[in-house]
């Protein structure tokens, strides 16, 4: 299992509800999948730092997980059958990053605080 973090972009003209059905059927296809969810993250509607299929803004969203390695090129395929991501990125964290994933975590638990 490796630990890996994922952040996608949502078209920006989908309802509150759409978008959370959209990232609730990635959620549960990654548990299908055998990953462990460590954390999600919902960034909200961000400006895109340059337009991207003539939309100036997108939800944002973060997905950290461990996962086997032969199912991440399947997860990512679902990301590109999906017409209502523009963009994804999907890293594998190694000790270093995780540790600072962490602290991030923990920051962000904080302030909700």
């Amino acid at each position: 299992m490796n630990h890996y973090e994922t952040v996608f972009i949502l078209n920006p003209v989908l309802s509150d509800v759409q978008v959370k059905e959209a990232v609730q059927k990635f959620e549960d296809y990654l548990v299908s999948k055998g990953a462990e969810m460590i954390w999600k993250e919902d960034w909200g509607l961000k400006k895109l730092a340059y337009p991207i299929q003539k939309k100036k803004s997108g939800f944002y969203h973060l997905f950290e997980y461990n996962l086997a390695g032969e199912n991440l090129a399947a997860f990512e395929l679902e990301f590109r059958r999906d017409d209502s991501i523009m963009r994804y990125l999907t890293v594998r964290l190694d000790k270093h990053a995780a540790a600072w994933a962490e602290k991030r975590r923990e920051r962000v638990k904080s302030a909700k605080k």
